[in-house]
C-alpha cells in the first residue's frame, strides 16, 4: 500500500496558491509516474481581496469580444456588480437568473439567453458554476469563474451535476474555467451555511477514500494516491481551524478554498472522482432526487457532511469486527425502484445497480478474498481513517447540521436513503457490502 506522503507546506503567509500554481503550469509532478498533470485551464487566483483586478484577471483569460456576466440576484449584490464595473467599457452584458437550479429547464433558459456572446463570466457558486460550464461547453465556448462562497469543490471540475428531465441527478460532462479566482473576504462575509457545506465536502475524504480502497482491494478496482497526496498537509491545516469557518476568518476560508480546490485538481491526475465521492454522496444524491417536498432545501455539501458521519460509524462497526461479514447474492427488488423512483428513474439507476450486483460466484469470491486479507484490509483503512467523534466535532465547530434532524430532512426518508441509495451507482462501497451482509437495515435504522 502506497501511504499519504508529506507534501511540501501549504501556504507560505503570502501565496494562497502555492503548490496550486505547479500542478497547472507542470511543475509538480505524479509521484508514480514522474508525468505532470495536464490541466484544462489557465490560472487559479485565491487572494484576500481581489478589488481592481478583475478587468485584468479577464482579459488574462481571452474569452472573445462579447462577454456576459452570469449571476443570480445574491451573487450579483455579493461581487457580480463589482466584476460589472470593473468591466465597464467593454462589450459585457449581464444576465441575471432567477433563483436558478442546475437542471434541463434553467439550461434551456441560459443557452437560449447566451446565445450570441463569445464567452462567459460566472459569478456565483455551485448552481451558476455548474449551468454556465455545461452551456458553453455545447459548443465550446470559454468561461471563468469568480467564486461568491467555499461551498463546493467543483469549481475546477470538467462536470457539472445536473438534474435530469426524470429527476435523476448526475454528473455531465462539461467545460473547466479557464480561470477560477476566489475573494477570500467576499466568500468570508457569505452565508455560514455555504461555508459549512464546502467544509462537509472536504470531510468526506476519509470516509471517500476508505471506500475507494476497500473496492480496491477486494474487487480490483483502480485507486489512486494521488489527489490524497496534494490535498493532505491542507487538510490537517483546515482540520485545525474548523471553529474559523463557522466564524468567517478569512484564513480559515482560505484553507477551505485550498482544499476544495486540490480535490478537484486531484481529478486531473485520475480522470475520476472517486477520491471525493463515494458512499456519502449517494446518500446526498439519493435526498436531492427523492426528497420531494420533503426536502428542506439544504446544500449538497450539508447533507454529505452529515452522510460523512453515517458513513464513519458504519465502516467503524464493520472494521472493527475481527472476522470480515459474509455476504450474500444481492437481492435487487425492481418492483420496489420503480415505486419508489419511478419508471424512468429506476430503469437507469437499475443498469448502474446490476453492473455491481453480486451472483452466488461473485459473493463466494468477495467472501474469500475479506477472509484473506481482512486484519491487513483493516490496518490499511486505520491510516485513512478519522473516528466519527472527531469528525462530528469538526462539523459542529463549523457550524454544519449533525444529523438529519439538524438538516431537516425527516428521518424515516434519511434511513431510507441510507439503506437504498446504493442503487443508484456502480461505484462499490461498505454501503453494498453491510447490505449484502444483512447488516444496514439495522444500522440505519438507528440513523437519526
Amino acid at each position: 500500500m502506497s501511504g499519504i506522503r508529506e507534501t511540501p507546506s501549504v501556504w507560505d503567509g503570502r501565496n494562497w496558491t502555492a503548490l496550486i500554481d505547479d500542478i497547472i503550469e507542470g511543475r509538480w509532478t505524479h509521484p508514480q509516474t514522474g508525468q505532470p498533470a495536464e490541466v484544462p485551464y489557465d490560472r487559479v487566483v485565491i487572494a484576500e481581496s481581489l478589488d481592481g483586478t478583475e478587468a485584468d484577471l479577464v482579459d488574462a483569460m481571452k474569452l472573445g469580444e462579447r462577454l456576459a456576466v452570469v449571476a443570480d440576484e445574491a451573487t450579483f449584490a455579493a461581487l457580480g456588480s463589482r466584476v460589472e464595473r470593473a468591466l465597464a467599457g467593454r462589450n459585457v452584458s449581464v444576465i441575471l437568473l432567477d433563483h436558478p437550479h442546475a437542471d434541463m429547464a434553467h439550461i434551456a433558459v441560459l443557452r437560449e439567453r447566451l446565445s450570441g456572446f463569445d464567452g462567459a463570466i460566472a459569478v456565483g457558486s455551485g448552481t451558476i458554476n455548474d449551468l454556465v460550464k455545461y452551456v458553453v461547453a455545447e459548443d465550446g465556448r470559454p468561461y471563468c469563474v469568480f467564486g461568491t462562497a467555499a461551498s463546493m469543490n467543483g469549481y475546477t471540475s470538467s462536470t457539472a451535476s445536473i438534474t435530469l428531465e426524470s429527476g435523476l441527478k448526475v454528473s455531465l460532462p462539461s467545460i473547466a474555467p479557464r480561470g477560477f479566482f476566489a475573494d477570500l473576504s467576499v466568500a468570508a462575509a457569505a452565508p455560514r451555511p455555504l461555508a459549512a457545506a464546502g467544509f462537509g465536502d472536504c470531510l468526506a475524504r476519509s470516509v471517500a477514500q476508505i471506500d475507494w480502497w476497500i473496492s480496491h482491494r477486494l474487487l480490483a478496482t483502480e485507486y489512486h494516491q494521488v489527489p490524497y497526496i496534494i490535498q493532505e498537509a491542507d487538510e490537517r491545516e483546515l482540520n485545525a481551524r474548523a471553529f474559523g469557518i463557522a466564524a468567517g476568518d478569512v484564513e480559515a476560508i482560505g484553507y477551505l478554498y485550498r482544499v476544495l480546490t486540490l480535490c478537484g485538481l486531484g481529478i486531473a491526475f485520475t480522470g475520476v472522482s472517486h477520491h471525493g465521492s463515494m458512499g456519502e454522496h449517494q446518500i446526498s444524491h439519493y435526498i436531492d432526487c427523492f426528497a420531494g417536498d420533503r426536502h428542506p432545501g439544504t446544500l449538497h455539501g450539508q447533507q454529505v457532511g452529515v452522510a460523512s458521519l453515517t458513513m464513519a460509524r458504519l465502516q467503524q462497526q464493520i472494521l472493527s469486527a475481527e472476522t470480515p461479514p459474509m455476504v450474500e447474492p444481492t437481492r435487487v427488488d425492481e418492483a420496489d425502484m420503480v415505486r419508489r423512483m419511478g419508471p424512468a428513474i429506476a430503469a437507469q439507476c437499475l443498469k448502474e445497480y446490476r453492473n455491481k450486483a453480486l451472483d452466488q460466484a461473485g459473493a463466494d469470491r468477495l467472501n474469500a478474498r475479506m477472509r484473506e486479507i481482512w486484519p491487513e484490509l483493516r490496518r490499511e483503512c486505520a491510516v485513512f481513517a478519522i473516528p466519527a467523534d472527531q469528525m462530528e466535532r469538526m462539523l459542529r465547530q463549523a457550524g454544519g447540521a449533525t444529523t438529519a434532524a439538524e438538516l431537516g430532512v425527516p428521518g424515516d426518508f434519511y434511513r431510507e436513503a441510507v439503506l437504498r441509495c446504493r442503487e443508484m451507482r456502480n461505484r462499490f462501497s461498505v454501503l453494498d457490502i453491510a447490505d449484502d451482509a444483512g447488516l444496514l437495515a439495522g444500522f440505519a435504522a438507528k440513523e437519526r
